[in-house]
């Protein structure tokens, strides 16, 4: 039922296996030419699977098929990062799914579609999703958490004592000192203990730091303003600073999980901050990255390629091995990951070949499932029909 809700809300607003890049090299610094692969890695494997061998039910085939059409005007206008394909032959996809019909989804992929798999496909899946959190346009009593738009310093450039030979890829993001030596930007520390304030740069203010710190780790959110009206924010930047995740770290550390009252899950992470708020806020500020915000008037958060992501749709990939726009395959040990899933967005924790975030929406559910999704199971990654036979022969 919530597949055929999704699609409906959707429509309203708009072969064989084989192995590719491995994950063991290091990730590029940056695009590869299209046509070449990620990794030195890729030899096929002996058992096939064709996409109409998935089981793929006709609801999951739609809300996939309208991401999908929603991914082309991206996919078809920018590079590959992996190297698996070139723009043009995502093509003959886009163009049959502007005028295919969404009851008929399934056929589509079979199509126009053929599977792949990366690496060994052994996956991990995480969830993600739209916070909903009590926020204010101005600072207010109740309301004195900055959230704060992209600082005009915050740049990217090479620290001067570097060699030439070890600059390789994108430059740190940092900023110039007074000196003007360039230097890492500030981290969560120094921010919340005012190194952005009095300068205009708060675009609204949160009620709560711990809700806002995970928002935060979303990416974007609703705000509950006030007068009960609801303002979108999306991501803008990042303050360069390396991100923590502090489920493990609490984990290590006893806090969580066997052995004690909060569970392996956002939720048990965030009742043992409030139960302990100096050394959870502590624990937060481990986690050195800080995430800036723009308002959005979109119907949806925006994912990396500049769509909005859907619920039970889009996941979140590392484009440096699985091409955006890609449809995805999913079995996992939790029934409620399963299925095809459209590659619209990247993280700074999705990192490798197999790993995912799925996207589930906003609300009190969406908030339980993605709070509570850790799963491990099998991926494959389906590209446009001929991919695999040029890939082959450049092996």
């Amino acid at each position: 039922m919530r597949k055929l809700m999704a699609i409906a809300a959707m429509l309203a607003l708009a072969a064989c296996v084989r192995m590719v890049p491995d994950t063991t090299p290091p990730q590029p610094a940056g695009p590869l030419p299209p046509g070449t692969v990620s990794s030195a890695a890729f030899a096929p494997i002996s058992n096939g699977k064709s996409v109409g061998s998935l089981g793929l039910s006709p609801e999951d085939a739609g809300t996939a098929l309208v991401s999908f059409i929603e991914s082309c005007p991206s996919i078809l206008n920018r590079d590959d990062a992996s190297g698996l394909t070139f723009a043009e032959d995502w093509r003959p996809a886009c163009e049959a799914a502007a005028s295919w019909p969404v009851t008929d989804a399934r056929r589509f992929f079979t199509s126009y579609f053929e599977t792949a798999r990366v690496g060994d496909g052994a996956a991990f899946a995480t969830g993600y999703f739209e916070p909903e959190i009590r926020g204010s346009r101005r600072r207010a009593p109740g309301y004195d958490v900055p959230i704060y738009a992209v600082p005009p310093e915050l740049t990217r450039a090479w620290p001067a004592d570097m060699p030439e030979s070890e600059r390789e890829g994108r430059p740190p993001l940092g900023r110039y000192d007074d000196n003007g030596e360039f230097v890492l930007f500030y981290d969560r520390t120094e921010i919340e203990l005012g190194a952005l304030e009095n300068r205009g740069l708060e675009i609204a203010w949160a009620a709560d730091p711990v809700e806002f710190f995970f928002l935060q780790i979303q990416g974007s959110g609703l705000l509950r303003l006030p007068d009960g009206s609801l303002m979108r924010i999306g991501y803008a930047g990042q303050n360069g600073r390396e991100y923590v995740g502090i489920g493990r770290v609490m984990r290590e550390r006893g806090l969580i999980g066997e052995g004690t009252p909060y569970a392996t899950s956002m939720q048990g992470i965030m009742a043992f901050i409030r139960d302990n708020p100096a050394e959870g806020r502590d624990i937060m500020r481990l986690n050195k990255s800080w995430v800036f915000f723009r308002e959005l008037n979109t119907d949806g958060p925006l994912g990396s390629i500049g769509v909005p992501v859907r619920r039970e749709a889009s996941v979140a990939v590392d484009p440096n091995f699985v091409p955006y726009g890609a449809p995805v395959f999913l079995d996992m040990d939790s029934d409620v990951a399963d299925g095809l899933w459209i590659a619209q967005d990247t993280g700074g924790a999705i990192k490798g070949a197999n790993r995912f975030d799925t996207f589930w929406g906003n609300g009190a559910d969406a908030r339980e499932i993605a709070g509570s999704m850790s799963s491990r199971g099998s991926a494959l990654v389906l590209l446009p029909r001929g991919t695999i036979e040029r890939l082959e022969a450049r092996r």
